[in-house]
């Protein structure tokens, strides 16, 4: 008697694997009020900090930490500063999405072939702590995503922040992980933006995919034009 067998699947392949978020950098007006809100409200700690303390003169960053998450809370001192036009023109908000990846050379140059467009090419930065390994391609807007190796890496976070701590005494909230993130793009953008992010229809195995849509119908919201996907 034969039995009926599954037909075999093919084995998928991840031609850019990702192994997390890295972190996700904020450009603020105000780094250490914002800094002291996310620990005094939502129970980040204090982890690594660069400013005039450490010798960063024009730029100063706080590295908050909860579970896998990881915020970098940066501002900067000169008002013509690249960091507070950003901020002049869109609020206080996201500015990197940075992947953890194996590689970061390899995986810059995978997205460049595939018609990423580039914010800056890989380079290495080192201290005591050993290396790391960054480049960073451009999505929506002024956004960018940040491609970290850090397998030579024992620091706290990056060559050039110190271990710091804060006297703020926190409560963790039990945030354990990123969860998604959402870009908020100009209405009638949204499918220009979403193309951009794959590769034309020839190389369609290495596009993103769609993964759930909502149009304005089934969103509740107070703003009629939503749109997601």
């Amino acid at each position: 008697m034969s039995t009926a067998t599954l037909p075999q699947q093919p084995t998928a392949t991840d031609t850019f694997p990702i192994n997390g978020t890295d972190f996700i950098e904020f450009y603020v007006g105000n780094a250490k009020q914002t800094a002291l809100f996310y620990q005094h409200c939502f129970g980040f700690e204090l982890i690594a900090y660069k400013g005039p303390e450490t010798g960063s003169r024009d730029v100063v960053s706080y590295v908050l930490q909860q579970g896998k998450i990881r915020f970098v809370i940066t501002s900067a001192f000169d008002a013509q500063h690249e960091i507070l036009r950003h901020v002049n023109l869109h609020g206080d908000g996201v500015k990197v999405l940075a992947l953890w990846v194996d590689d970061a050379t390899e995986a810059w140059q995978k997205a460049i072939d595939r018609g990423a467009e580039n914010a800056f090419e890989p380079y290495t930065a080192s201290d005591e702590n050993g290396s790391v390994t960054m480049a960073a391609i451009k999505t929506y807007g002024e956004t960018i995503h940040t491609l970290v190796d850090r397998r030579q890496y024992s620091g706290v976070f990056l060559p050039g922040y110190k271990a710091w701590k804060s006297k703020v005494q926190v409560r963790s909230l039990g945030l354990k992980y990123v969860d998604h993130c959402v870009g908020n793009v100009e209405l009638g953008k949204m499918n220009h933006w979403v193309q951009s992010m794959s590769p034309p229809p020839a190389r369609k195995n290495h596009r993103l995919k769609n993964f759930l849509i909502f149009i304005k119908a089934q969103v509740s919201s107070i703003l009629p034009s939503q749109r997601m996907i």
